[in-house]
């Protein structure tokens, strides 16, 4: 094992934070999850990031409350959506250890990590992979991460320090940014390098036609790009809801010029799909209220707007070549890139392996693929699928709480950003794992501080930023 730099600030901050309490530690850790392409500490191959230290300080932290140790309990419960991911990681993890050697040579795999066999970038024979390890312990930490999340967020306080977390993880996500784009035009880049230190392959340099691919505090464009999406989904209806409007606003509108420069495909494509689901948002939620004004706003000015932004662009001939060619680099001519290739010979494969193996899958972190989907049917099957499914329709899709009250605004806002990452998973996950921030995105959707302080009808501060 070896401890970095990184890592020994993580624990020193993670021990200073547990003097202050466990709110402290929560939002720590939300933020921390930024540092994408830093490793706390290495064991082997394996990166622990700093999010993963910080998060066993959180248990540490939240489970000796009584309170919070019962609403810990209670998430993973049938039928509330923990239930769903225990089934989930439980499949999984067994799946990681027998699958692979019951079906050894079987099919035909892209590993996901080393084997056996040397490293070709092509397919190999079903074997056991050093990933269906890590990938198993990251699903059991993204499960106590959920349930930790619930736990504090069942309190009206502890809801609060978490939507404050997800806050702060916004603005270092906009911050990181413009951090990179700085450093790449002034060639500083190695300031960064204290954040950059994981063995991964890092596309930190990486450019198109001159245009510096923003990779942010990740290891590549389409990382950022995709958890910029989920920023978006998030800040976007808070400001909707008219919760600190002038910050949340803001970020929103970062977020989306970040997401159009950055050269991601992702970031491209799925920015129209989170604007859709904001507008989508702003038309159910507008009305004469207060705190619906930016929603009435939003549906009444969009749509005359944007038909005269089109109309600009097509009128302008200059302009509508660059967008044009823009478009062409960037999404239209991506599937017969040479990445566009490649990840479509992964996926050929994980179907093929989710037929070979009778739909059970070949095993948790086995096989690399390029879409959420796949990566399910591929690595834990059907019952694995359905475990995910169940879990995400119960987290996301269930109707909790009074309409329009603070807690249920920031639900919504929470399923919208959750949504907005699956938009960016569906198209680029290589792995079942969707990161802390998902998990701790799908937690607050889930969480009801409500039922500690029943009849508490908190509306969000509509005046508050404004």
């Amino acid at each position: 094992m070896n401890l970095e730099p990184i890592g020994i600030a993580s624990i020193v901050v993670g021990l200073f934070c547990l003097l202050l309490g466990y709110r402290a530690v929560a939002s720590t850790f939300i933020v921390a999850e930024l540092f994408g392409s830093a490793a706390a500490f290495t064991v082997g191959a394996a990166n622990i990031q700093p999010a993963y230290v910080l998060l066993a300080f959180v248990i540490i932290a939240t489970l000796p409350r009584r309170g919070e140790a019962v609403a810990f309990m209670r998430a993973l419960h049938p039928p509330e959506p923990g239930f769903w991911l225990v089934c989930l990681v439980l499949y999984g993890v067994a799946s990681a250890v027998l699958l692979p050697r019951i079906l050894s040579g079987t099919t035909q795999i892209i590993p996901l990590g080393s084997s056996q066999f040397e490293a070709t970038r092509s397919t190999i024979p079903l074997v056991p992979i050093s990933t269906n390890l890590t990938q198993s312990l990251y699903l059991v930490a993204n499960l106590f991460c959920f349930a930790t999340m619930v736990a504090i967020a069942s309190t009206r306080d502890g809801f609060r320090t978490i939507l404050g977390g997800l806050i702060g993880y916004s603005i270092g996500n906009v911050l990181f940014a413009l951090v990179d784009i700085g450093t790449f035009a002034t060639g500083t880049q190695d300031i960064l390098g204290f954040m950059r230190n994981a063995q991964y392959t890092l596309h930190t340099e990486a450019t198109v036609s001159g245009m510096k691919r923003i990779v942010g505090s990740r290891t590549e464009a389409s990382s950022f790009a995709r958890a910029t999406l989920g920023v978006l989904g998030l800040t976007g209806t808070l400001w909707l809801c008219a919760y600190r409007p002038a910050l949340t606003g803001s970020l929103a509108l970062a977020s989306l010029v970040l997401l159009i420069l950055s050269t991601s495909t992702t970031g491209l494509a799925g920015a129209p799909i989170v604007l859709l689901i904001l507008y989508v948002t702003a038309f159910l939620r507008c009305g004469l209220q207060a705190n619906a004004r930016y929603s009435a706003a939003v549906v009444l000015c969009v749509p005359p707007l944007f038909v005269v932004a089109i109309l600009l662009v097509l009128i302008d001939a200059e302009t509508s070549a660059v967008v044009r060619n823009y478009l062409d680099l960037v999404v239209l001519n991506k599937a017969n890139s040479d990445s566009g290739i490649e990840r479509s010979g992964w996926n050929a494969v994980a179907f093929q392996n989710f037929l070979d193996s009778w739909g059970f899958g070949v095993g948790l972190g086995t096989v690399r693929t390029s879409s959420l989907i796949l990566a399910l049917l591929a690595n834990v099957g059907l019952p694995g699928a359905a475990f995910y499914a169940a879990f995400a329709g119960t987290a996301l899709l269930s109707a909790r709480g009074v309409p329009r009250s603070f807690p249920s605004d920031v639900r919504l806002a929470a399923r919208n950003a959750c949504f907005s990452l699956l938009i960016g998973d569906l198209v680029i996950s290589t792995i079942v794992d969707q990161g802390l921030f998902f998990y701790v995105l799908a937690a607050i959707a889930s969480a009801q501080p409500e039922r500690d302080e029943a009849g508490s009808k908190d509306v969000l501060p509509a005046e508050a930023g404004a």
